[in-house]
């Protein structure tokens, strides 16, 4: 049976295989997402090994697509649990130091580990960058551990960790004094002839399968051209925005999470909705989960099979015309489906001296966006090696933008960094 929506009660859409659903819509994901309150300490790392228990006790073989749904979220429960083992023991420090009223590390551990994914989520929506907020929700956890007698009330822990997230983002962001740039002429390379886009040299993609409570991420929140936008908001401004408008926090719980009055928060939110417009594109694509979700699959399908076989033609046709092509942190950027064929070209063409190797490509998702893993294979070389992420923004069929990354996250994204010659279906493709 497909049973009721766990928030409102409705009934759930059926599925024909793998695990059903657990809420109705992505408004009720939602909502869950942001209410939810965990039960204390030990209670909560209790709970979850009888539900890994209960879960290995529920393994079938068969059919595999379920199998492997199955096993890909005991893995996840698992690794919560190894982290909040790691974490107890991190925190351990001399007895003299640690004595705190009802709350060990064990206890302090199952408390703040059911928030980690919601906080690395929010010290990336922060910083762009998946690196620097993976060392925030460390700094904010051994801080939050430091100063646990600061926690009058279990229940408030939510709010407390992310008080505790918000200032340490704040103050790498003093300390960093990150401002956009502008993309320049590069010497020796044609950009097109269109205007140079905005540079953010530290954005990085943040991988969907990172936490189980991405999945719970609304996609206008977390996509790269809100990443892009909010960049160009100073520290606190972007704060309140993120609070009020993404989180949905009422205006005097974010004073107080700030320590701002709440006209000051309402005044900072004014000027900050105006900015985030004005860099947001006009023409936004489907956010839905129906039809446009398998449009960006094909289209993504599209677009490696063209990359594997060296399809210069077939690239192009996938191209907008006024497609844009960025490759943080590196200065190099074109603008337009031309420009960007005339630097592809050469790259698969064996008789070209710019010719890279051979290419394979995994797919995956990146900020709720098709993104692709692209692997080559050098000459003289037996072993593909990993180059590049490429995250597509698609646009009525057409790939309108490529935002092209550096490889060396996607471990994060449960990829490779090496296939080998001799598999030609590599790993499991995602996506």
């Amino acid at each position: 049976m497909a049973g009721d929506c766990a928030v409102c009660g409705k009934p759930l859409p059926r599925r024909g295989r793998g695990r059903g659903a657990v809420y109705c819509s992505g408004a009720c994901r939602q909502r869950a997402y942001r209410t939810r309150r965990s039960p204390s300490g030990e209670e909560a790392v209790t709970g979850l090994v009888a539900e890994i228990e209960r879960q290995v006790k529920g393994l079938a073989l068969r059919p595999p697509g379920t199998f492997y749904e199955d096993v890909s979220t005991l893995s996840t429960q698992v690794g919560r649990l190894r982290r909040i083992a790691r974490l107890a023991a991190e925190n351990v420090t001399p007895d003299a130091v640690t004595e705190s009223p009802g709350l060990d590390e064990i206890a302090f551990a199952g408390l703040v580990e059911p928030h980690r994914g919601e906080l690395r989520v929010h010290c990336y929506r922060m910083t762009g960058s998946y690196d620097d907020a993976d060392d925030l929700v460390q700094e904010t956890l051994l801080k939050a551990w430091r100063h646990r007698d600061d926690l009058e009330d279990l229940d408030s822990v939510r709010s407390w960790l992310y008080r505790v997230a918000t200032n340490a983002c704040l103050d790498f962001l003093r300390r960093a004094q990150r401002r956009p740039l502008q993309y320049e002429p590069v010497p020796g390379i044609d950009s097109g002839d269109g205007e140079p886009p905005a540079r953010f040299p530290w954005l990085q993609p943040y991988p969907d399968e990172a936490d189980p409570d991405v999945a719970a991420v609304s996609r206008e929140t977390i996509e790269l051209v809100f990443l892009a936008a909010i960049q160009f908001l100073p520290p606190r401004q972007r704060a309140v925005l993120i609070l009020r408008d993404v989180l949905d926090w009422p205006a005097d719980e974010t004073a107080k999470l700030l320590g701002m009055t709440v006209p000051a928060v309402n005044s900072a939110l004014q000027r900050a909705r105006p900015t985030l417009r004005e860099r947001l594109p006009g023409r936004r694509a489907d956010w839905s989960l129906g039809q446009a979700g398998a449009e960006e699959r094909e289209t993504l399908r599209r677009y490696m099979a063209a990359a594997e076989h060296a399809d210069v033609s077939a690239m192009a046709e996938l191209l907008s015309a006024d497609a844009v092509l960025t490759m943080p942190p590196n200065p190099v950027w074109f603008t337009g489906r031309d420009a960007i064929i005339r630097q592809v070209g050469p790259v698969f063409d064996p008789g070209s001296p710019r010719y890279f190797g051979e290419w394979r490509y995994l797919p995956t998702s990146a900020n709720r966006m098709p993104a692709a893993a692209g692997y080559v294979r050098r000459p003289g070389t037996a072993v593909y090696r990993a180059q590049l992420l490429d995250v597509l923004r698609v646009e009525n069929g057409h790939v309108a933008e490529i935002t092209t990354f550096e490889p060396h996250l996607l471990p994060a994204f449960g990829l490779p960094l090496t296939l080998p010659m001799s598999d030609r279906a590599g790993v499991r493709r995602r996506g």
